[in-house]
């Protein structure tokens, strides 16, 4: 079995996640920490299989992907980086916003 590869989180993915989780957090008092159930998921499948995301054909970076967070209706924007091999975290973007996150 492949070794997980480690997830690197820019800070303006850093900040899009936080602020999701918070607003999550006081609008939707029957799914309390959702957000941040849905990052661990993903954090962990993209880590094992960073190829299961979508390619996000809108990026101007190479090798963007995207994960659909269903239960909260965001898209995880990321790339697999070789050196030091890890994923990186672009953004973190909800689906009612239109056009995709500039990465």
């Amino acid at each position: 079995m492949t070794s997980p590869l480690p997830i690197k989180v820019t800070r303006r993915a850093a900040r899009e996640i936080a602020k999701a989780s918070e607003w999550w957090d006081a609008n939707r008092p029957a799914a309390p920490g959702a957000v941040r159930q849905e990052i661990v998921r993903v954090f962990r499948l993209i880590a094992l299989q960073p190829g299961v995301g979508a390619r996000a054909k809108s990026a101007r970076l190479a090798g963007v992907r995207r994960v659909h967070l269903s239960r909260v209706h965001y898209h995880l924007y990321y790339r697999v980086r070789s050196d030091p091999a890890a994923v990186e975290i672009l953004a973190f973007w909800h689906t009612s916003r239109g056009a995709s996150p500039r990465v």
